[in-house]
């Protein structure tokens, strides 16, 4: 009989390819991923992976295991959403996901208030910018940025919300600076190796060099302190005392911002509850994320002599 937690190690290991990142995931020792694979690879006959320089890769036997685990852990998520839907009760953990900035930025106070008027709710925030897989549970419902709608898994409920646009931004010293004649260019402030869109490059500052900071805390204390222009969502730019719009620079969208959930978890009442509940303040949130035009933008903006 295979033992289904057994099966949870390999899994982690297999898209990981590290004992040590399964293990973390997991949140137990690397002995332990070690100890479940053997006994796996003891139960099965065969050698599940090689330890390469690279990390743990499958084998032919790894790859024909693979398969069947995930199909075996698709079942036990359907499982448990089944039951778990049926739930009527409010009271419990209900856990969501999102990009950092929009818990900061945006939503907090309305998840303050939500639970305000459902203590009996146990809310976490999962706000970082990797995806969440909603058919294993690792998180109730989702809200996520999507460019492309035809894009999203369809075995997702889906719920679109407002779109969410994007502009070029700059500490109001450093345009100081280039409207004096101080500077002949800026930098551009990246969050990966990605370079500047042609809207923004069609403004007014010329825009050299690169300056990346992937984390979303690190590349708003860049643009603070003037190390160049970059990218932020309207609802942050335009909030931030110190950051004003690059000239002549044009609004970028950025997709729409959908709420998702899956199956059977979404008719958990405290899910609906949640679902509705937030639908409604990003309808009222709605002329903040897409920011005033351009040319009636909230912050005076300096023009070069």
């Amino acid at each position: 009989m295979i033992d289904w937690d057994d099966v949870r190690f390999f899994l982690a290991v297999a898209r990981s390819g590290s004992v040590r990142s399964a293990a973390e995931r997991l949140k137990v020792n690397h002995t332990t991923v070690l100890r479940r694979i053997s006994q796996l690879e003891g139960r099965l006959g065969a050698r599940l992976f090689e330890k390469k320089p690279a990390g743990y890769q499958l084998t032919g036997s790894g790859h024909d295991v693979l398969a069947l685990a995930e199909e075996m852990e698709l079942s036990s998520s359907r499982l448990e959403g089944l039951v778990w839907g049926r739930d009527e009760g409010i009271g419990g953990p209900l856990v969501v996901a999102m990009a950092q900035t929009i818990a900061t930025h945006l939503l907090m106070p309305d998840f303050a208030e939500f639970c305000r008027r459902h203590p009996e709710v146990e809310l976490t925030i999962l706000s970082s910018e990797a995806k969440v897989n909603l058919t294993n549970r690792e998180a109730d419902v989702a809200l996520r940025v999507v460019l492309d709608r035809e894009a999203l898994p369809l075995n997702l409920h889906g719920l679109q919300g407002p779109e969410l646009r994007i502009g070029a931004y700059l500490s109001s010293s450093l345009l100081e600076q280039w409207t004096a004649g101080a500077l002949q260019h800026v930098r551009w402030v990246s969050k990966g190796t990605d370079r500047a869109p042609d809207w923004a490059l069609c403004g007014e500052i010329p825009i050299e060099g690169l300056f990346c900071a992937p984390e979303t805390s690190t590349h708003l204390a860049a643009l603070r302190q003037g190390l160049g222009i970059g990218l932020l969502p309207r609802f942050v730019g335009d909030a931030e005392p110190d950051l004003v719009r690059a000239p002549a620079t044009l609004n970028g969208s950025h997709g729409a911002l959908w709420i998702l959930s899956q199956g059977e978890t979404r008719r958990t009442k405290r899910v609906r509850l949640f679902i509705d509940f937030i639908s409604q303040r990003l309808a009222e949130h709605a002329p903040r994320l897409l920011g005033p035009d351009p040319e009636i933008a909230p912050k005076p903006e300096l023009k070069k002599k």
